[in-house]
Parts: C-alpha cells; structure tokens; sequence
C-alpha cells in the first residue's frame, strides 16, 4: 500500500470521525428549528458516504487482498455506492422537491443497498470449517435470524400489513425494508460465527451493519406510525454506521492479505444464538403481559422459563464438552489443542516493547528408565508431580500444557519484560529438584526447557515450536536439569543450511601444515585443513562447524569437496614443484564418511577425476574408528589399500583405541596426540609414556608422526626415543596452498630450527 493511499485514508477517518461529532453536538444540543435540523441532517450524510466509497474504493485497488477478499469489498463498496445515491436523492427531495412521498425515490436505492452488502458478508473469509460444524452454522444463523424476524414482525411487518388506505407499493415497500435487515442479520451472523480469533475489521464491519439495521427498523416503525423527519435519533445510528465502516476499511488495509487467511484462535461459545433467542423470549414476554395468566398468559411464562432452562442446561453441556475436549485427562493441564489455541494467539499478537510473549518446551530427562524400572504407574505420578509444580510456578494467565507423553509446554503472554520468562523456567527447574514420592521409592525429576520468544520473528506456532525444540535440544546437549533461550546459533537446521550453502558457493577453503623429518627438517608430507571464509563472521576454524557437521550430515559432502580440492591443489604443486612429487597428501575423513557405503567409489573417482596418484594419499582417521571397526568398514579400508591409499590414526591416544584393533586395521601411519608430546622435555613420566607409545606405533610397523612440536628440546628428545616424523608450530604453521609453494620449492633443503 503507497504511502498517498495510507494518508487518504486517514484523512478519510478524521473527516468522518469529525462531521459524526458535530452532527452528535448539534442534535444532542437541540439547536435549530426542524427545518434546519432536517436540512444539517441531510447534508451531512453526503460527504461522510461519499469518503466511505472513496475509502472502499481504495481498499480494492490498492489494499493487499486475496481475490476473494477483492470481490468482497467490491460488493460491499457497491453497497455503499447505493448508499451515496440514496443520500443524494433524498437530500434533493427532502429540501428542494416539496418533501419526498412513500416510498421515497431513495428508498429504492436503500432497498438496492442490501443485496450487495449481503453478498458482500457472505464472501468474506472465514476459517475452514467441517460439515458438521458448518450445518451447526446454519442452525445458529437461522436461529438468529428467527429472534429477528420476531421483533421485525411485531415492529415493523405486521403493522404494515394491517395500514388502512395503504397503497400495495407502500405496504410491499414497507415489508420489504425489514426483510432486507433481516437477509442482513442472517449474513452477519454468518460473518460472525465463521469467524476464529481476533479479526479487527471484521468486528467493525459487523458493528455497523449493526448500527444500520437497528436505523432501519426504526425507521420502518416510524413512518408506519408518523412522518419521519431528519434530525432524529436514526440519522445519529445511520452516520454511525458509515463511520464505522470507513474504520473498517482503514483496517483492513492494515491487517493486509493475511486477514484473510486461516487463522486459528481460540474457540469460545457464540453467545450470538442464545442472545437473539433471549431478545425474542423477551418480546414474548412483554407481550404475555397483556393476557390474562389463564390460559395463555401462563403457557407464554413457561415457555420462556423452560426454554431459558434448556438453553442453560445447553451452555453447561458445551461448556463441559469444550473443557473435556482441551484438557489433559491424567494431569488437568491444557491438552495439544488447546496449547495449540495458545501459541496461534500469541503469534497473531503484533510485537510491542513493553510486552513479550514466549513458549516454553520441556521435556523431563530420563523419564523412560522410570516407566521401564517401576512401571506406568509410577510414570503417572511424576507427570502429575511435574503439573503441579507448573500449575505452581506459572501466573493465572498463563497456559502449562501436556503436549504427550512426558512432554509439555507453557505459553507466557504480557511478560514485563524477557528476564521474566528465564525466571519462570529457573523456578521450574529449581522446583523440579525435590523428588516424587512413590511408595517406598524416591523418583528423581529432572527437565531440559527450550525458550523462544515471539518477537523474535517467530511468525507462525511452527516457528515458535520449531525454536522452542532447538533450544530444549541444546539444553540436554549441555546437560540436562537447566533451560536455554533460544539464539539463531542454536538452530542446526539454519546453521546446516547455510553449511551446504557454503560448500556450493565456495565459501570454504583449505590450508596445509606441513609434516617435516626429523632428522633435516625436509617437508614429507602436508595435511589438509578446512576453513570457512564466513562472509559475516570472518575466517572461521574447524572448530566452529565440524561438530554441527558431523552432526547434521553436511560432514559428508564437506569431506568430499576438501579431499577434491586438496587433491586438485597437490596435482598443481607437483606439475609445478619437482620436489613435490615425492610428498604424501593427508585428507582427515569423519566417522560417518567411511560408513558410507559409496566411500571407496567416492575416493576412486576423485582420483580418477584430478589425477593425484593413490599411493601418495594418506586418509587421516579417528579413534572412534579404531575403536570398534565394524566388517563392512574393515572391507571399504583394506579395498582403499589394494588401490594404494595410505591409512593413518589420527590423535592417536585421545580415544583409548584398542591395541588389537590396529593389528585388524591396514594402518600404515600413527599420529600421536599432543597431549603425549607436552612436557616431554622436562617430566620424566611424560618423556616414558610417549616413548611407550612411539615404541607401539614402530612395534606394528608404522611411520609415527608427532603433533604439536613447538619446541627444539622436545624436537631432540622425539629423535631420542626412536620417533621419526614431526607436526607443529616449531616448524610450520598451516597456511594457504600459493603460500606453501613457495615452502615446497626447497622442500629438499633443510629448514632452520
């Protein structure tokens, strides 16, 4: 919507809100005689019709509707349209023609105006609803409709068929009228009752139909029984009305396209049918006040007092029925519906800075050992121990629910501030801490609870749940028993997205640590070290998304891109660099890597597709692997060394692998772990047990390579115990591959120490 229609239609509501506020001074005031009053009357409904057919004109043309809302508001601007010409005629007539006769010129176009407002209401969107509750519409409507036509009747219709002298067009006429507001009704009902949660300008729209049709009989009963005259109560409904319709239309142009969407709110009772049957029992009974009590007067009594009973007993029923069908049968908390009512509220509701709003996800820590261990039963009652700690702990307007099983959820609304909803999960982690008492047992409780909160960009309960999961999940992953708010870095599925999006756009890039021999410091081989060049966050180290890889699944295609570009990098050195040829390529695979069952067809055609040379290539493993090496693992690793691949254990010590796997295993290269090489120089124990470990690796034939070399004393007391081969910082930091070719250009020189 431009910011010209905006400021028209603004402009729209000040001039009406104004001209309906003069005109409530000048009749509330009683000035001017009757013809003054009658022609102010007539002219002010000008110009307040005409800037609400210039407001609805504008919604359809430019305000964001679906195409059923377009046809909606079309025909309810038509409506109006009939209203302008309607006022205009009479107007003329009224002041300058002598007074106009019955009917009026302007009462045909009155009588124009219902059918397009009435198709108008019945197009407009309301939710999805089932054929049963779509036939309980049609009841509800037509009992509406019923309370109606009685008042219609006893006002207005059956009068007018009893006017002495009355001409068949002034009796048609005056019946007509009533049987338009009352097709009115019947649609506003509709609107009314398929309407779920909060729809502003529906409720606007609705209260000045309202406002007309109330006009309308009053003016049907006065013209049946006197001569109407401009500057009475009914002009104030009428001018009311296009006020509020103007209003309507200014918000919904607000509320956009989306209003006209399915929205689910809460579902409460329509108190709409009980209403129009209490307004017709209520006419009966002014009525029965002129019979006597014998015989019909006393019937007409205990008619209304049996049908008020039944329509109690009714509004009991559905009451019940409405808290058996939201509410949780073993803890009394609120059920998935009705927490679902909740959150679609709350995420309806627009942002305010005084006000925050927030879901709850909780979900108790080892809750099945219990059920396994002492039965449903014992189960059962620390569910209801867990309700009533959050019956406890939340405010009387918030909602503790039961989503299923031993999950739950708390819906906060009007927070002060968002300090408040961290303090409500302490409070109910904290109160969790006491045990549950079930006979002679003594049930420990714990939760993890995931916070979200709506303002931040949460737009739909999808979002909201969606957030609340990934921050609960993040709580158990950092240890149980404690809540996390959520953060978009929680959120592995965006963070894996934007992963896979890096690999594809070429965000990642390698570099190379050097391995050098011991004995001159020549380079013998270079491992291969991912980065990603984040474009917000700078250069990022593995650490900061390998382990969300691993967990995600994007390790995979991450490994492949890094053992093709390294490879392609290695080609480009030994074309370039002689020495090269000569030096091994160390590629790091992840654990779910080599259980992939294509891996040896994945590194095959790498090879094949960059040319590197297989014997040359060193596959970096982890612990985790030698640990428990499965049959098929042990056939995609011994078929990787039948083509000539190299097979390394990579921070050898740190998984306490076991010794008799290597012997199963076709590992050619040992990488011992840091740790065993720190204090090596000057700790009598620590220089021991690396020696052990090089005299492990040399005891099953490998090549051991010492990481984490960062001084020449620890250089001299490696070459002491046997070791041969050397990583770190003492020689060569990791750095980019047009760096390194420089480095391996005198790879057969010795390098200074």
């Amino acid at each position: 919507m431009t910011g010209r229609a905006e400021r028209l239609l603004d402009a729209a509501v000040t001039g009406c809100g104004i001209l309906l506020a003069a005109f409530g001074v000048f009749y509330l005031g009683g000035w001017g005689e009757d013809e003054l009053r009658q022609l102010v009357t007539d002219g002010v409904y000008l110009p307040v019709a005409t800037l609400a057919v210039v407001a609805g004109v504008h919604l359809v043309r430019r305000g964001r509707l679906d195409q059923r809302g377009r046809r909606a508001w079309t025909l309810i601007t038509l409506a109006f349209v009939c209203q302008l010409v309607a006022h205009t005629t009479w107007f003329v007539e009224d002041n300058f023609l002598g007074g106009p006769g019955y009917p009026a010129a302007a009462d045909y176009w009155f009588l124009a105006f219902v059918p397009f407002l009435f198709a108008g209401l019945l197009l407009i969107s309301g939710t999805r609803r089932t054929r049963a509750e779509r036939t309980k519409l049609v009841i509800d409507s037509l009992i509406v409709g019923t309370g109606t036509f009685m008042v219609a009747w006893y006002l207005v219709i059956g009068p007018a068929l009893r006017v002495e002298d009355a001409t068949g067009l002034q009796i048609a006429m005056s019946a007509a009228l009533p049987v338009g507001d009352l097709l009115l009704v019947l649609a506003l009902a509709s609107v009314l009752l398929r309407r779920r949660g909060r729809h502003d300008a529906t409720l606007l729209l609705a209260a000045a139909v309202a406002t007309y049709v109330v006009a309308d009989f009053a003016y049907s009963w006065i013209t049946l029984n006197d001569r109407f005259v401009g500057g009475t109560w009914p002009d104030l409904f009428w001018l009311t009305g296009c006020y509020l319709f103007v209003l309507a239309t200014r918000r919904r142009h607000a509320e956009g396209v989306t209003a006209g969407a399915e929205r689910t709110g809460r579902r409460r009772i329509s108190l709409l049918p009980y209403g129009a049957s209490a307004i017709a029992y209520g006419l009966l009974g002014y009525l029965a006040r002129e019979q006597n009590l014998y015989p019909l007067g006393g019937m007409i009594i205990g008619a209304i007092v049996l049908t008020s009973l039944v329509m109690a007993r009714q509004m009991y029923a559905l009451s019940e029925n409405r808290r058996l069908a939201v509410t949780d049968p073993l803890t009394g908390l609120a059920n998935r519906t009705l927490v679902g009512e909740r959150l679609a509220e709350l995420a309806a509701q627009p942002p305010r800075d005084d006000r925050h709003g927030a879901v709850l996800l909780m979900d108790l820590d080892r809750f099945k050992p219990i059920n396994d261990l002492y039965g449903h039963k014992a189960g059962d009652a620390v569910l209801l121990a867990v309700a009533g700690v959050l019956t406890s702990v939340i405010r009387s307007g918030d909602t503790a629910g039961r989503l299923g099983g031993d999950e739950f959820a708390v819906v906060l609304t009007g927070l002060p501030g968002r300090d408040a909803a961290g303090q409500i999960a302490r409070r109910i982690v904290d109160a969790l801490d006491t045990p549950v008492v079930f006979g002679d047992v003594l049930l420990t409780v714990a939760a993890s609870i995931g916070v979200a909160f709506r303002e931040d960009g949460a737009d739909t309960v999808e979002d909201l749940l969606a957030r609340a999961d990934t921050a609960m999940y993040a709580a158990k992953r950092a240890g149980r028993g404690r809540y996390q708010v959520y953060t978009p870095e929680l959120d592995t599925r965006a963070r894996d997205a934007e992963l896979r999006h890096a690999v594809a756009d070429g965000q990642l890039v390698l570099h190379f640590q050097p391995s050098v021999d011991l004995r001159d410091g020549t380079v013998v081989a270079v491992e291969a070290l991912v980065r990603w060049d984040h474009p917000e966050r700078g250069l990022l180290l593995p650490g900061a998304f390998i382990d969300l890889a691993e967990e995600t699944g994007a390790i995979v295609p991450v490994g492949e891109w890094v053992l093709r570009e390294a490879c392609r990098q290695a080609v480009r050195w030994r074309a370039e660099v002689p020495a090269a040829a000569e030096i091994y390529l160390n590629v790091n695979l992840s654990p779910l890597q080599v259980k992939q069952s294509g891996l040896v067809e994945v590194v095959t055609g790498i090879l094949d597709e960059t040319g590197f040379p297989p014997g040359r290539l060193v596959l970096e493993l982890t612990e985790g692997i030698v640990l428990e090496p499965d049959e098929a693992t042990l056939d995609r690793l011994n078929s990787l060394c039948a083509m000539g691949v190299n097979i390394a254990v990579d921070d050898f010590g740190t998984g306490h692998a076991a010794i008799n796997y290597l012997r199963l295993l076709p590992v050619t290269v040992l990488k011992v772990d840091r740790s065993y090489v720190t204090g090596i120089d000057d700790d009598p124990r620590a220089y021991a047990v690396a020696q052990a470990v090089v005299g492990l690796g040399a005891a099953f034939g490998m090549h051991v390579v010492a990481e984490g070399v960062e001084t020449t004393a620890q250089a001299d007391r490696l070459i002491e115990m046997g070791c041969r081969y050397a990583q770190g910082y003492l020689y060569h930091r990791p750095q980019p591959g047009d760096e390194l070719t420089a480095l391996l250009r005198r790879a057969g020189l010795p390098v200074p120490r």
